[in-house]
């Protein structure tokens, strides 16, 4: 198995514009530090990108036409044995590299870390922003238009669990609790403690299932703390928590067979903060991988660090 990072630079999926800048600057900060394989996507600068609030739909030819090709790419460097590392861009990439995964393992189960759910649908959506509606077209919940590309199965939601959540729509509950996927609030890892919310994470997900798909949004942090988000909601997770979810991802290496790193907008950001903590967890993640496969084949465990320059 190797390591790839691939770019997803697409804003379409939300009103306001600049996560389709933080994949090429994070990988540009992770340059000197990762040496492996890399590909880019960029959504084309023509798109006049539709922001008409009451357009329930915006952006969706130009999103899936962005995702096909996305989706191809990810099965196509799945089946060569290779594990994504997907960089974003809005929420809306982690649909074809969840359903990439499900197609090449069949059987996935899925934690998604967000403040948001992301669990509406084109009927339930206020704003029309489909950067709203992933994980359900991911669990199969609707939203079909999303992955005409897809032809394997979708992800079950009794093997889905959102981390975090702390901003959820009154008709999105409904589709979650139809759905029967589980979620903890940033209420409940300030309760139980990190390791407790993500070891039930991955009972769940983990549970007699071939594979893990892990879908990190930069915005369960607190806008405090990382202000470099296109949609930020107070009383999220600080900086020391939100390296300890991905600690304990990374401990769980034999089951996560895919990871996305979403929504950093370099607009938004101050003093580079957001921007510093991506690195960091990018860097933890590439690290982890490489040594998990590197111990796998008997080799020698290097370490190492990132920092922006």
């Amino acid at each position: 198995m190797k390591t790839i990072l691939i770019g997803a630079g697409s804003d379409l999926g939300v009103h306001i514009d600049g996560s389709h800048l933080g994949p090429t600057q994070l990988m540009n900060d992770l340059k000197d530090f990762y040496k492996g394989e890399s590909i880019s996507f960029i959504q084309d600068e023509n798109i006049i990108k539709s922001r008409n609030l009451s357009d329930r739909r915006k952006n969706e030819y130009e999103i899936d036409k962005f995702n096909t090709k996305l989706y191809n790419t990810i099965v196509e460097k799945m089946k060569e044995d290779y594990f994504p590392i997907l960089i974003g861009g809005d929420h809306t990439v982690a649909i074809p590299s969840a359903l990439a995964d499900a197609m090449v393992n069949e059987s996935t189960g899925i934690i998604w870390i967000d403040a948001h759910t992301d669990f509406n649908t084109f009927e339930t959506t206020i704003t029309g922003n489909i950067h709203g509606l992933p994980l359900a077209a991911i669990c199969g919940y609707k939203c079909d238009e999303l992955r005409y590309y897809h032809k394997g199965n979708t992800i079950q939601p009794s093997k889905g669990v959102i981390v975090g959540a702390r901003s959820i729509d009154e008709k999105e509950k409904d589709n979650l609790r139809y759905a029967g996927i589980t979620y903890f609030s940033t209420e409940d890892i300030k309760k139980e403690g990190v390791e407790a919310i993500m070891e039930k994470a991955f009972e769940i997900a983990g549970g007699r299932t071939k594979s893990v798909h892990i879908s990190y949004d930069l915005d369960v942090l607190d806008p405090k703390v990382a202000p470099g988000v296109s949609i930020p909601e107070l009383d999220g997770i600080n900086e020391e928590e939100a390296m300890k979810i991905n600690e304990v991802i990374l401990n769980h290496l034999d089951q996560v067979t895919s990871y996305d790193l979403v929504e950093f907008n370099p607009l938004r950001d101050k003093d580079r903060k957001t921007e510093q903590i991506a690195v960091n967890i990018l860097a933890q993640t590439i690290r982890a991988v490489e040594n998990y496969q590197k111990i796998n084949k008997g080799l020698e465990n290097p370490n190492g660090e990132a920092k922006l320059n």
